[in-house]
């Protein structure tokens, strides 16, 4: 069976070399005479993979000494909640609206306290980033909330919120590794990393170490404290540990890759040739407000629903998997992660040329 073309937003495609790595250790890991999946998480061997794994990510974000590194579970959406309960000391947060996820975390924050939503692009179906350069922003806010790049409708914030000196937390579960960032601007950066790092299970955590204390809202569980992870090293329960263990493998393979840097122009140059056909095509046409695409996830429609489940069924059958949009648009979503080869996107627009020119 040969490997297909996986443009899903996730659980996403992962380096073949990898992959591979990890089959040739599953069943005796460096001498071990045991596989990662059946190892202790006390263990010697798994303490060198664990610290190994976050001292590379260390180095790829180049992450500042005052910030520590938590490998979680409970995914993104769970954040959703310790946000608030470890960081919301006046119970009052801002948040900025541009898709589903920023709205699930708006919601769920204010369970906790008063969530104010700042800006938001609903009005357009979340096809653009609104400007966020000079924000009504209440002076005693704990944080501003955004998620840096939605999966679901394909936009990224080029620029960073004027906070106007309040912490910024952000999701950044979808663009995670794949370009540099600058860590310092944040007091929380965050991601699920089913989409352009690991399995899913694990949630990477990156906190500014005066933003962990003890405080936190009354009645939030011991296991949804930052300080009880961090004084753990992320050890408190068991961890995640096979998840984490693919992850210091994907970090060993962006290093290789040239780091973050030569992962950026890669994107970049993939993400260009499906958006140029995207741009020139008399069929197809892209979503998003050019000025704010990702590099990550690029939606596009037909303008007509049958001829759009025509191509999803088509481009199945060619080899292109799980190009289908999210249910709450509709359309199709190409998904063109740090592992997906720019091949796989060169042969994606031959095939949608093909059917342009078949169905015009």
């Amino acid at each position: 069976m040969s490997r297909v073309y996986n443009f899903s937003a996730g659980p996403a495609v992962l380096p073949e070399e990898v992959l591979k790595e990890a089959a040739d250790e599953m069943l005796d890991y460096r001498g071990t005479g045991m596989s990662v999946m059946e190892m202790s998480h006390r263990s010697k061997a798994y303490d060198t993979i664990i610290k190994e794994a976050e001292a590379d990510l260390r180095e790829l974000m180049n992450i500042p000494d005052n910030y520590r590194v938590l490998f979680l579970q409970g995914g993104a959406s769970q954040q959703f909640a310790m946000i608030p309960m470890n960081l919301m000391k006046n119970k009052k947060a801002a948040y900025i609206l541009t898709g589903q996820w920023a709205k699930k975390a708006y919601q769920e924050g204010k369970i906790y306290g008063e969530a104010i939503e700042v800006a938001s692009s609903a009005d357009k179906t979340f096809s653009y980033i609104p400007d966020c350069s000079d924000l009504d922003i209440p002076e005693d806010v704990d944080y501003i909330y955004i998620c840096e790049n939605n999966t679901i409708y394909g936009t990224k914030f080029k620029t960073l919120p004027n906070t106007k000196g309040h912490t910024l937390v952000a999701d950044v579960s979808s663009c995670f590794l794949s370009e540099p960032v600058d860590v310092e601007k944040y007091g929380v950066i965050y991601g699920g990393v089913q989409k352009n790092i690991g399995p899913a299970g694990v949630v990477i955590v990156i906190i500014r170490e005066d933003l962990i204390t003890e405080e936190c809202l009354p009645g939030t569980p011991t296991m949804l404290k930052y300080k009880i992870h961090a004084d753990e090293g992320s050890l408190y329960n068991t961890p995640p540990a096979y998840g984490i263990y693919i992850c210091g493998k994907v970090f060993k393979w962006l290093k290789k890759q040239g780091g973050l840097e030569s992962m950026k122009e890669y994107n970049e140059k993939k993400a260009k040739v499906l958006y140029d056909f995207l741009d020139e095509s008399k069929l197809f046409s892209g979503t998003v407000r050019k000025e704010d695409r990702s590099l990550m996830n690029v939606p596009f429609i037909t303008g007509n629903e049958e001829l759009d489940a025509k191509f999803i069924k088509e481009a199945k059958a060619a080899g292109f998997e799980n190009l289908k949009g999210h249910r709450s648009v509709g359309g199709m979503r190409a998904s063109i992660y740090n592992a997906m080869p720019i091949e796989g996107v060169e042969k994606l627009v031959e095939f949608m040329r093909s059917f342009e020119a078949e169905n015009a």
